[in-house]
């Protein structure tokens, strides 16, 4: 399969044979499961503190004759802390148990639960595959982007070396991106309890911009809103296909595309 190369103005080149990873069937079932673990891998730890509401001494005697005990004091089983004491008589108030002001919880989320699972690597990497030939289909990717090109969208390896975020913006507007950008460029305010938890807008997802390694554009692109720029061999599933959905707009430069040829990543 051929694909055309774009320069920075917007004009074909010159053309380039595709690496087997964009022939792969589409398996969204496959895709979904790679991304699941990748978010389940990714979640933190989330508990109390093991020893909350259990800290106070809170044992009460119920044998005959012991100190502090409550034998035939009338009152029923429940661990107190003795709070006062006048000569042989204690004053004491609930404790520990769940049922109490200030007691431990009775059944609450662990600190030690472990979250992460496994994927077989040929597994993983034939859901990347699926996840990259996903983003030549028009029809997939068209339900969540907005442009007027062909597919794959590959530039020149001049694209790599734009130092000013003006330029990264000039050049996708000229390669047929412009109702994209103006698309991902609204944020909103999110409805609901998040917005006191630290993600109070919604950004919507942009294109992916692939590279061949660490390079200007990753400085002169982020601060373009909703795009996200990787090196190709820290592609996964989840960039390529975000929220299990595969068919993400996907930017390649000549330089990923031959990397990727050269050491056949995800084979």
């Amino acid at each position: 399969m051929k694909a055309k190369i774009l320069d920075i103005t917007g004009k074909e080149t010159e053309t380039i044979e595709l690496p087997k990873q964009f022939s792969e069937p589409l398996n969204k079932n496959l895709i979904k499961r790679a991304v699941i673990i990748l978010q389940s891998n990714n979640r933190q730890s989330y508990g109390s503190f093991p020893r909350a509401g259990m800290r106070s001494s809170a044992k009460l005697s119920r044998r005959r004759g012991e100190y502090k005990g409550a034998y035939n004091h009338g009152i029923s089983r429940v661990p107190r802390k003795s709070l006062w004491k006048r000569g042989t008589q204690f004053g004491w108030v609930g404790a520990f148990m769940p049922g109490a002001v200030g007691g431990r919880k009775a059944h609450p989320p662990q600190l030690d639960k472990d979250f992460t699972r496994k994927i077989n690597k040929k597994e993983n990497r034939k859901a990347i595959r699926s996840a990259i030939s996903a983003t030549l289909n028009p029809e997939l990717v068209k339900q969540h982007h907005k442009f007027s090109i062909t597919l794959p969208l590959i530039l020149e390896s001049k694209f790599e070396s734009l130092t000013k975020t003006k330029q990264v913006k000039e050049v996708l507007e000229k390669i047929g991106l412009k109702e994209e950008l103006k698309r991902i460029s609204v944020k909103k305010v999110r409805a609901g309890k998040g917005k006191s938890r630290g993600r109070k807008y919604k950004i919507k997802t942009g294109p992916l911009i692939v590279i061949a390694k660490s390079c200007l554009l990753e400085k002169s692109s982020r601060n373009l809103q909703g795009i996200q720029i990787v090196p190709v061999n820290s592609l996964n599933a989840e960039l390529l296909a975000p929220g299990t959905t595969p068919g993400r707009l996907v930017i390649w430069t000549k330089d990923a595309i031959e990397r990727m040829k050269s050491e056949e990543l995800f084979k």
